[in-house]
C-alpha cells in the first residue's frame, strides 16, 4: 500500500486559546459579518470555531457618510466608522441569535474612553452568551480609533481597567499595524492583562479619483483590508509571537488577507493559534469553510494528527 493509497488520518482540530476552547481555528473578523444573521443565510455558522461580531458602543453610532467602501487592486478600503446598533440593543436584540449558534461567541468593544470600554464589557461579562471581548483599540477610520492602540502605556492602562471588571470573559486586544514597533504595544496589552492578542487590524490608506479629483472615500482615509496587507500581517504575526508572545505564553489570533486554506496554514507556521477571515466573505460567504476543509486535508495528507502542530513551527 502506498503513502496515496493509506486512508487519511483523523486530525484534531481544536485549539485552546487561554481557556477559550474551539473546535476549530476559524473564525469570522469583526465588522464583517455584523451580529451573526446577516451572515447566516450564506454559511452554517455552526461549522466555525468561533463567530466574532461587529464592533459594540455604549451608544448607537451612525458611523461615516457614504461613500464607506472602495476597492483597490488586491483588496478594499473602508470607512464604516464603527456603526452599530449600541449596548443596550445589542443585549436585547442581537444576544438571543448569537445564543442559538452554539459556538463560542466573541463580541468587539469600542470606544471613545477607558470609562467606556469599561462599561460595556462590564455589561458583556455579565451575559453568559459572551465568551470573549476584543478590544478595537486599532480602527483608523474613525477619528479617535488610534489613541490607545498606539501609545502602549495608554494601552496598558486600559487593558488594565477593563481587565478589573471581567470576571468571565477571556480578554482579547486586536493591534494596530500602524505604529513603529507592534511589538510594543503588544507588550503593553500584555502587561495590562490581555488573555489572548489579534493581529492585525486595517493599515490606514485612502483613493483619489483622477477624474474628480477627490477622495473617494468621504471620510478621506479608511483601512486597506484584503490580500494586499497579508505580507504584512504574517511578518507582524511572527514578529510578536517569536518576540514577545511566546514566551508570555499568550495565544495569537491572525488576520490580515487570508483567503484559501494555503493563507491559514501560514498564519499557523507564523505563530497564530486561530485565524480570522473578513474581506474574503464579500467576495465567497463560504470561504470560512472551505478555508478549514483545505487545513484538514493539510494535515492528513502530511500524517499530523493536530493543527497545534503547525503553530509557530517556521
Amino acid at each position: 500500500m502506498t503513502s496515496e493509497t493509506l486512508p487519511r488520518p483523523d486530525v484534531d482540530l481544536s485549539v485552546d486559546l487561554a481557556g477559550l476552547k474551539l473546535a476549530n481555528p476559524v473564525m469570522t473578523a469583526s465588522g464583517t459579518s455584523g451580529y451573526g444573521p446577516e451572515y447566516a443565510p450564506y454559511l452554517d455558522l455552526r461549522q466555525l470555531g468561533a463567530f466574532l461580531t461587529k464592533s459594540v458602543t455604549v451608544q448607537p453610532r451612525k458611523g461615516n457618510p457614504p461613500p464607506r467602501t472602495v476597492e483597490t487592486a488586491s483588496g478594499m478600503l473602508n470607512a464604516i466608522g464603527l456603526a452599530n446598533v449600541g449596548l443596550e440593543r445589542f443585549v436585547a436584540e442581537k444576544i438571543p441569535f448569537l445564543g442559538e449558534l452554539g459556538v463560542p461567541v466573541i463580541v468587539n468593544v469600542a470606544g471613545h474612553t477607558i470609562e467606556d470600554y469599561v462599561t460595556v464589557c462590564r455589561r458583556l461579562d455579565q451575559v453568559e452568551v459572551v465568551s470573549a471581548i476584543e478590544l478595537n483599540v486599532s480602527c483608523p477610520n474613525v477619528a479617535d480609533g488610534l489613541e490607545f492602540g498606539t501609545d502602549p502605556q495608554r494601552l496598558c492602562g486600559l487593558v488594565r481597567a477593563v481587565r478589573r471588571v471581567l470576571a468571565r470573559s477571556r480578554l482579547i486586544v486586536k493591534l494596530s499595524p500602524n505604529v513603529t514597533s507592534i511589538c510594543e504595544t503588544a507588550r503593553g496589552a500584555i502587561d495590562g492583562g490581555a488573555d489572548i492578542l489579534s493581529l492585525i487590524n486595517t493599515l490606514r490608506g485612502m483613493a483619489i479619483d483622477a477624474e474628480t479629483h477627490r477622495p473617494m472615500l468621504a471620510n478621506v482615509c479608511g483601512g486597506l483590508s484584503g490580500p494586499a496587507i497579508k505580507p504584512v500581517a504574517l511578518a507582524m504575526v511572527y514578529e510578536v509571537y517569536h518576540k514577545v508572545a511566546r514566551e508570555a505564553n499568550i495565544p495569537l489570533i491572525g488576520m490580515g488577507g487570508i483567503r484559501t486554506w494555503r493563507d491559514a496554514v501560514e498564519f499557523h507556521l507564523a505563530g497564530a493559534g486561530a485565524v480570522a477571515i473578513g474581506t474574503a466573505t464579500f467576495i465567497d460567504p463560504t470561504c470560512l469553510t472551505r478555508v478549514l476543509d483545505g487545513l484538514r486535508r493539510y494535515l492528513q495528507d502530511r500524517r499530523l494528527t493536530s493543527v497545534c502542530e503547525l503553530i509557530g513551527a517556521a
